[in-house]
């Protein structure tokens, strides 16, 4: 999702797009087309109660993924993430 310089922030819809072709977190992380507030936005959608599985609280399914993953491998992409932020 590339946008140019001029954009003005302005709310998104929640959630921002579906994760299509994406089956686990970390490959959001190794997806070289985002740039680390795209990466973000994908991870946090997908750690959202908006998808969270019926009856099954630990388990993330994000429109667009194959299957559910679990909440513990969402954040820790997540926070992944962060780390490379500031290395």
């Amino acid at each position: 999702m590339r946008t140019d310089s001029n954009r003005t922030d302005r709310a998104r819809p929640w959630p921002v797009r579906p994760a299509v072709g994406f089956l686990h977190p970390l490959e959001v992380l190794k997806d070289q087309d985002l740039d680390p507030a795209e990466k973000r936005e994908i991870l946090a959608a997908w750690a959202s109660d908006a998808s969270a599985v019926e009856h099954r609280p630990s388990q993330r399914w994000l429109l667009g993924t194959p299957a559910p993953v679990p909440l513990s491998e969402v954040l820790s992409a997540l926070s992944r993430l962060d780390r490379d932020a500031r290395s």
